[in-house]
């Protein structure tokens, strides 16, 4: 089968595509509260958030969480996150997004480090699955980068091309994950990191996912 000819966007989920910011920092300041660190604010953590996650924690503490001391707070993150992402919703206007670039004759689809046997009836019970023609989310241990999984995901693509993919992501780590795939990236400041921080990875920085779709339009035909 040859290369599609339409672009190709794969999304993020947390932070992007599902805006779930007073869940983290919820999940966040339980999973420190354990070690007995201040709460942070939305704000702070924008600022300091990285990939892989103890670098993050390591920002916070001045030192690498110990292993158990990690296993301990992702424990609290997740099960404090999954008791609170049922108030968050979808980002204002995905659904038309999603339904404009799938008529338009593109194609998309998501990739999130986010357990994948989570992820996938979330997405479904939003209405919103079709549009994707693959959702990939974490099978493996919490913590790492993006990078090895992007390449996977897009190499069980059939037929999309890397060089016309654009990754919209609201990390960092979606811009280096796309690199390490030769794909392209668009940032989102709605999400984990301060607009600062995001434009430390050398993309295209936008306000909305507007914004990011009509970027990576431009970007698959460049």
């Amino acid at each position: 089968m040859g290369k599609h000819t339409a672009a190709h966007i794969v999304w993020d989920w947390n932070g992007t595509l599902f805006h779930d910011n007073d869940a983290i920092i919820g999940a966040t300041n339980a999973a420190f509260a354990e070690l007995g660190l201040a709460p942070i604010t939305l704000e702070r953590y924008r600022q300091l958030y990285c990939v892989p996650v103890p670098k993050f924690y390591e920002r916070l503490m001045g030192r690498l969480p110990t292993h158990a001391e990690w296993e301990v707070m992702d424990e609290i993150f997740h099960r404090y996150y999954a008791e609170h992402r049922i108030r968050c919703g979808l980002t204002e206007g995905v659904a038309e997004l999603l339904a404009g670039w799938r008529s338009a004759g593109h194609s998309q689809s998501l990739l999130s480090m986010y357990v994948h046997d989570e992820l996938v009836p979330l997405v479904r019970d939003f209405g919103i699955e079709t549009h994707f023609i693959r959702v990939d989310g974490r099978t493996g241990p919490s913590g790492g980068s993006k990078a090895e999984h992007m390449v996977r995901h897009l190499a069980a693509l059939s037929g999309v091309d890397p060089a016309r993919t654009v990754v919209i992501g609201d990390a960092a780590d979606d811009a280096v994950a796309a690199r390490h795939a030769g794909a392209r990236a668009v940032l989102y400041t709605g999400g984990s990191h301060s607009r600062a921080s995001l434009e430390e990875a050398g993309v295209p920085v936008v306000d909305s996912l507007a914004e990011a779709v009509a970027e990576a339009e431009r970007l698959a035909a460049a």
